[in-house]
């Protein structure tokens, strides 16, 4: 079987492109001992995955918990998705008297928390997937 140059060419950039997007996200993984409250141990602040301890580093479902809040953070253009996170938190606080469930019920993080473990979910992912998760319980 014959390779066009432009086959190979292709081959090239992609592989080259998947490595570089790897590279950039170990890189952008940071440990903050003393920045988490309670039991939280992740957060995704665009464009950095802050930990509260080394050894998460190796958890690959919080990791891909957390890449998947980056997703949608770029979906968002960064700003306004703190705006609407806070938003529904308050008002979900509201609603529930309660905080952590507010939190839970976030349609951010119900996204989230329901695809962590699959690792190739950013892979088939659509766009602004968070939006099915506002109204569903």
């Amino acid at each position: 079987m014959l390779v066009s140059s432009s086959d190979l060419w292709v081959k090239i950039k992609f592989n080259n492109y998947l490595c570089l997007k790897l590279f950039i996200q170990l890189l952008m993984i940071v440990i903050i001992r003393h920045f988490f409250y309670r039991n939280y141990v992740g957060l995704s602040l665009w464009p950095f995955i802050i930990l509260k301890n080394v050894h998460l580093k190796q958890d690959s479902v919080l990791i891909n918990h957390e890449r998947i809040h980056l997703q949608q953070q770029q979906e968002l253009l960064i700003l306004p998705f703190y705006f609407f996170y806070i938003s529904e938190w308050l008002l979900r606080s509201l609603f529930y008297f309660d905080s952590y469930k507010a939190y839970q019920n976030i349609s951010f993080e119900r996204e989230a928390y329901q695809n962590e473990t699959n690792i190739e979910y950013l892979e088939t992912r659509k766009r602004f997937s968070f939006i099915k998760y506002l109204w569903s319980y």
